[in-house]
C-alpha cells in the first residue's frame, strides 16, 4: 500500500470512493458532483475535500462569532481551491475559482448579488495575504488559513484577520482536527 493509498483510507467519508451527499442546505450532492468532474486534483489530496470540509467547519464556527454570512462562508470553503492546476504554487487558482462561481451561479450557488461579489472576492484573493476588508471575506480567509496545520505549518495570529481567529484557543482547535505532524512550523504556504 502506498502512503497516499493509507492517507485515502484513513479519510473515511470524505474518501475518493465515498457517494457525494449533501453536506448542508448550501452544499449539495449536486454542487459536490460538479466540484469533483472539474476537480483536477486528488479529491483526497492536500487541496481536496477533506480540506474543503475542514475550512468548513473552522468558517462556520467563526461565522458565528464574527457575525460573517454563513452561506458565503461555506461555499468559498468548497470552491476557493476547486480550480488548482498542482498541490504547490499555483498563484492564479483563486481567479480561476472566483470565473468558475459564474458558471455555478443560479444553479448551485444562489446569493444575493452583495454575496455573491464577496465570495468571488474572498476567492479571488485568499492567497495574497490581505487581512483587511469586510468581516465575511476576513472570516473566509481564517477559515483556510486555520487549516494551515496540514501542510505541517502553524497558522501565525499576525496573518489571521478577525480578533476570534486570532484566539490562542481557536488556533488550537483548528490545529487538532488536521492531519499535519504534531510538531507545526511557521512559514509561508500558497494555501
Amino acid at each position: 500500500m502506498t502512503k497516499q493509498q493509507g492517507l485515502s483510507r484513513n479519510l473515511g467519508p470524505f474518501g475518493s470512493d465515498a457517494p457525494l451527499v449533501a453536506v448542508s442546505g448550501i452544499i449539495s450532492a449536486g454542487l459536490l458532483r460538479t466540484l469533483k468532474q472539474a476537480y483536477q486534483l486528488s479529491w483526497d489530496g492536500i487541496h481536496g475535500y477533506s480540506h474543503w470540509a475542514r475550512v468548513r467547519q473552522n468558517g462556520l464556527r467563526l461565522a458565528g462569532m464574527t457575525g460573517a454570512s454563513a452561506d458565503v462562508v461555506e461555499l468559498f470553503a468548497f470552491l476557493h481551491d476547486s480550480q488548482r492546476r498542482n498541490d504547490g504554487i499555483d498563484p492564479d487558482h483563486g481567479k480561476r475559482a472566483a470565473d468558475f462561481i459564474d458558471s455555478l451561479k443560479d444553479v448551485h450557488v444562489r446569493l444575493s448579488d452583495e454575496d455573491l461579489q464577496l465570495l468571488k472576492h474572498a476567492c479571488a484573493c485568499h492567497t495574497e495575504g490581505l487581512t483587511e476588508g469586510d468581516v465575511t471575506v476576513q472570516t473566509c480567509w481564517d477559515a483556510d488559513r486555520l487549516d494551515l496545520g496540514r501542510v505541517g505549518i502553524k497558522p501565525d495570529a499576525q496573518q489571521l484577520c478577525t480578533c476570534v481567529a486570532k484566539h490562542p484557543e481557536i488556533i488550537q482547535w483548528a490545529g487538532t482536527r488536521n492531519r499535519a505532524a504534531p510538531a507545526l512550523s511557521s512559514g509561508p504556504t500558497d494555501q
